[in-house]
């Protein structure tokens, strides 16, 4: 992935439900409530965050240099009545080291989700499709360095806010 390059709605919303529910609970990227999970089944073009399943959390995480990044402020996957409804009242902010980052909207995009046994987004192993919403941010890469990335996102009564300290190796080329 180029540093210009973002992924469409579909494609991400179905490549990340895939990751976050890549693992069971003790080591799922969502329920990581440090950063000790982040790198866990990273793909190779892009570096998924992840939220939260309600609430706040601080986590740490190191991201390769060169490496896009993509998160959820705040997300559902269901069907289409499910994403009609959770859109209307669906609202979020991003801070990328202090500065306003606005979130891209997703109404609703037939998604293709595999998910692992015991994972805690699905609950089962297998694939299946259906309807992924929500608030996403794409960001290129960052310059090797610390950064300050807070997400805060809200529909209805749910709300979720992750304050990450990314760590951005230094490039070994």
């Amino acid at each position: 992935m180029r540093e210009n390059v973002q992924l469409g709605s579909a494609e991400l919303q179905g490549r990340w439900w895939t990751w976050a529910a890549s693992e069971p609970e003790a080591t799922n990227p969502v329920a990581d409530t440090d950063g000790s999970a982040c790198g866990r089944n990273q793909p190779h073009d892009v570096w998924f965050l992840a939220g939260t399943f309600g609430g706040q959390v601080k986590r740490a995480c190191e991201v390769p240099s060169g490496r896009p990044i993509a998160a959820p402020v705040v997300n559902l996957v269901g069907d289409r009545q499910n994403c009609e409804a959770y859109m209307s009242s669906a609202q979020g902010t991003v801070l990328l080291d202090g500065k306003v980052v606005e979130p891209e909207t997703y109404k609703g995009d037939s998604i293709t989700v595999e998910g692992a046994q015991g994972n805690p987004l699905t609950g089962e192993e297998g694939r299946f499709t259906a309807t992924g919403c929500g608030l996403w941010v794409q960001l290129p890469p960052l310059a090797p360095g610390a950064h300050s990335l807070k997400i805060r996102g809200r529909s209805g009564d749910f709300s979720t806010g992750v304050d990450y300290a990314l760590t951005v190796a230094a490039s070994s080329a």
